[in-house]
């Protein structure tokens, strides 16, 4: 095909109808870029699982078309996954400083930073890469050196905004360079790719800067210990945090690794001040009195493992919560964590502690913007077609509302789905088939090894439980010599219950003697035969459909 009838193709693998994962493929001709490569929580269901990531199988497919990774910030949903990838792809990746150096740690720890190219840049810089340039755009977000993305390709420019909020008065920094985006929909802009986490909510996000009034008036009134949890990236919240405490005469301390890491980084980089003498050790906090101290942890999303809910339960080996201790959770749930975010907050009522959340004073603002700041972007951007993304349906729906409602047809409107592909040229945009896409579950060191049959496994098991029947015959004649016996785990406990064991046995004797007439040595007909009997008389007496293991051993 002549370059001049080729299609731009921008095929999301995450991110869409979801919250996280956030994962876009751009490709022209023999180029691809990726623009992020994040992860998402896994869900209620996903027993046991500790991560999900996108599945890149389409990019192992075309790894010699990948010229490399851009990142937007450095969230995990956003650069969590990079290691998983590079892994299997290794390309060039490139990031602010920050985004970088919070990324340096996960490749230090899978053993891919001696091999990794990362490459620095900053918000007004270009990069070519292949039949691409990507320019990179000053945004504002809940963490430092957030970048919107233009990208430059031969039938046009797409504007990705990435997460952002249009704050006027940032903590670090320059606000959203709005300028740069009027001037390219002065120019012309094909496709806006636009975040919609908060389209269904009305007006402006708030400042993040009103967080910090809502800390000093807290803390000014404070006779105790203050502890403060938050998202560990939100390094202008632990900013403010330092603030309060500085001018309050308090010293800080970090517990939880990746809160511990960030401050680390950050300080390191230039992106927190920090005044002397105001950190001090988590071991050194019983040399100040408590109301000279504020505890910065993390655990603002009810983590199990987290340093706070620890805490709340009494498991910290540092930190234990004392009657009076003030704890501000500075953070709003993500969908899906309210329950053990409810939990933790009752846990430390429980310890004597005064807690403040969200629905108690303005301890948190969104990263995200509203729909007034929504309709800014559009105005100045002005582009041809549109794809609302970052959000579940909802979120992309209302998105698409408020766009139409500002005048963009309906037909160039393009509500998206994961693996979908958007085929567009210098005046035309339409869907045009899919790729592989999907979750990839991470349980342990395992990648892909846990897939929906072992979870449905593992939800069985933790409904109902597991019977294990073993039963020993006689190789020659198959006769019975031990057994059955019956372990159970999860369904009953066997000796309050012999009266129903005892009956089972006496079930598998039945329907083993039903496989005299068939060969003796037909293990999976005898094993088959087993688990239905089992499983009838069972659900019979129990109203349960425990897991059935039959173990068959021949002497």
């Amino acid at each position: 095909m002549s370059k001049s009838k080729q299609k731009l193709k921008v095929i999301p693998l995450g991110g869409l109808q979801e919250i996280g994962k956030n994962t876009y493929v751009f490709e022209y001709g023999d180029d691809i870029i990726v623009v992020d490569c994040g992860l998402a929580f896994p869900e209620d269901e996903m027993l046991g699982i500790d991560l999900v990531i996108p599945d890149i199988s389409y990019l192992m497919k075309n790894k010699e078309k990948i010229r490399g990774i851009v990142l937007t910030h450095g969230h995990e949903d956003h650069i969590g996954a990079v290691p998983y990838f590079l892994r299997d792809i290794n390309v060039p990746v490139y990031g602010t400083r920050l985004t970088l150096g919070l990324l340096k740690y996960k490749l230090e720890e899978h053993g891919l930073l001696s091999v990794t190219k990362l490459v620095d840049v900053e918000a007004g810089e270009t990069v070519k890469m292949g039949d691409f340039k990507v320019e990179f755009i000053r945004s504002t977000h809940s963490i430092a050196d957030s970048l919107s993305i233009a990208l430059h390709t031969p039938v046009g420019v797409v504007v990705h905004t990435s997460d952002f909020k249009i704050d006027y008065t940032p903590i670090q920094g320059k606000p959203m360079d709005l300028t740069r985006f009027a001037e390219l929909g002065k120019k012309g802009v094909l496709l806006l790719m636009s975040d919609s986490t908060n389209a269904d909510r009305p007006g402006y996000t708030l400042s993040e800067r009103s967080v910090g009034e809502t800390f000093d008036e807290i803390f000014v009134n404070a006779k105790s210990r203050i502890l403060v949890a938050s998202f560990a990236s939100n390094v202008h919240r632990i900013q403010q945090v330092i603030n309060a405490a500085y001018k309050f005469g308090r010293k800080v301390s970090v517990v939880g690794r990746s809160m511990v890491n960030v401050v680390s980084v950050a300080t390191e980089l230039g992106y927190l001040n920090v005044p002397e003498g105001t950190m001090v050790d988590i071991d050194m906090i019983d040399n100040y009195p408590p109301e000279r101290m504020v505890i910065l942890t993390t655990g603002s999303q009810g983590e199990p493992m987290a340093a706070l809910s620890r805490m709340a339960a009494s498991e910290h080996k540092k930190v234990e919560i004392e009657p009076g201790d003030l704890v501000i959770i500075s953070a709003s749930p993500i969908p899906g964590n309210e329950k053990p975010i409810i939990k933790v907050i009752n846990d430390l009522f429980k310890k004597g502690a005064d807690v403040i959340y969200e629905k108690l004073a303005d301890v948190h603002v969104s990263g995200h913007a509203c729909q007034e700041e929504l309709k800014i972007i559009h105005n100045l951007v002005s582009p041809k077609f549109f794809m609302p993304v970052h959000g579940e349906y909802r979120h992309l729906k209302q998105h698409a509302n408020l766009v139409r409602k500002l005048g963009m047809p309906n037909d160039n409107i393009f509500m998206m789905e994961n693996g979908s592909v958007l085929e567009l040229g210098p005046d035309s945009a339409k869907i045009n088939g899919s790729v592989s896409s999907g979750r990839v579950l991470v349980d342990g060191l395992g990648v892909g090894d846990v897939g929906s049959i072992v979870l449905r496994d593992r939800k069985l098991l933790s409904q109902d439980g597991l019977i294990v029947v073993v039963i020993t015959t006689e190789k020659e004649s198959g006769q019975i010599i031990a057994g059955p016996d019956i372990i159970s785990r999860g369904f009953v406990y066997v000796r309050e219950s012999e009266d129903l064991i005892e009956n089972a046995r006496e079930v598998i004797k039945k329907a083993l003697a039903k496989c005299e007439d068939k060969s003796k040595n037909d293990w999976p007909a005898k094993k088959g035969l087993i688990k239905n009997e089992l499983r009838t008389y069972l659900f019979e007496k129990t109203k349960r459909k425990p897991m059935i293991l039959p173990i068959i051993m021949e002497i």
